[in-house]
């Protein structure tokens, strides 16, 4: 991957204009724009067509019934028309376009256009965020939907905390001692698979803190100077992977500290490129950083 080049679910996909969820008549606004897309989602899945390539089915005004204003999130502008995001039951009985049907995001994530896979994963984090954010945390009554979707207010007006999205922090890191990379791998993924170490960011730790503290937890390295390299949003179901290279001393034996990796070993540039690691898919920041490292850069 080019390094100037965004990681899948990043980049400029979409024009938010945050300032529009302000507006009390968004979706009335919505329903009167007949360049509105809509993009329909029942839980995680999303509506698209699969052949003959994936891509969005999104609906336009007219000829379908919308839901309740509450079930709209207003996305932003994509391709220069209004999105929004329609929240339907799952025992919907909408009708929808012949040969569209709804998916995950998982598989279809390397099929699709990158500014639909971006624009699926921001959907999809929002509609796993709402759906955990339908009470309040602080006195237990309902939520009610505001701001065009981006916040979940309590009903409760002796209470009324207002909840916004959240997002868990996780650090990934390429370690290498110059000459070799230091790769994990889990006992649920494909034979032969190794990937970079990852762990999310505790209370009160920096992001070079975590760095230092996951590798040594997981592999029993020590390391210094992380050095950021890039991120990427990963609606799976809602992380920020913060990705950096770090370096450890030649002589440091990896060993298996915690019972989150199956086995950790040191790779060479001539052991992954002669097949001995199989890589992450091509899609994850994991592989970027593996791809990065492998070229020298």
């Amino acid at each position: 991957m080019d390094s100037d080049q965004p990681n899948v679910f990043s980049g400029p996909y979409i024009d938010r204009r945050s300032e529009e969820r302000e507006d009390a008549d968004w979706a009335q606004a919505a329903l009167e724009d007949p360049g509105t897309l809509y993009l329909l989602g029942s839980g995680t899945r999303h509506l698209v067509y699969t052949r003959p390539e994936p891509r969005i089915a999104f609906l336009e005004n007219g000829g379908w019934t919308v839901a309740a204003a509450s079930d709209l999130v207003l996305l932003g502008w994509f391709r220069e028309r209004r999105c929004v995001r329609v929240e339907l039951d799952p025992d919907s009985a909408m009708p929808i376009p012949q040969g569209a049907s709804f998916e995950e995001l998982r598989p279809l994530t390397p099929l699709l256009a990158g500014e639909e896979a971006g624009l699926l994963a921001y959907a999809r984090a929002l509609s796993v965020w709402r759906a955990r954010q339908r009470y309040c945390g602080a006195c237990g009554a309902a939520t009610v939907s505001q701001r065009a979707g981006h916040c979940m207010r309590c009903s409760n007006e002796d209470c009324a905390q207002e909840f916004f999205p959240r997002l868990d922090p996780a650090i990934i890191v390429l370690v290498s001692d110059g000459e070799r990379a230091l790769l994990g791998r889990q006992a649920s993924w494909p034979a032969g698979r190794y990937s970079t170490i990852a762990g999310f960011v505790e209370p009160g730790e920096s992001l070079e803190d975590a760095v230092a503290r996951e590798v040594m937890e997981e592999t029993g390295v020590p390391v210094g100077c992380a050095r950021y390299d890039s991120s990427q949003p990963w609606p799976f179901p809602a992380s920020l992977m913060i990705g950096f290279r770090a370096w450890a001393p030649a002589d440091s034996r990896p060993e298996r500290a915690s019972g989150e990796l199956e086995d950790v070993r040191w790779f060479t540039r001539e052991e992954i490129h002669s097949g001995a690691a199989l890589l992450p898919p091509g899609h994850s920041i994991s592989h970027r950083l593996i791809r990065s490292w492998l070229e020298g850069k």
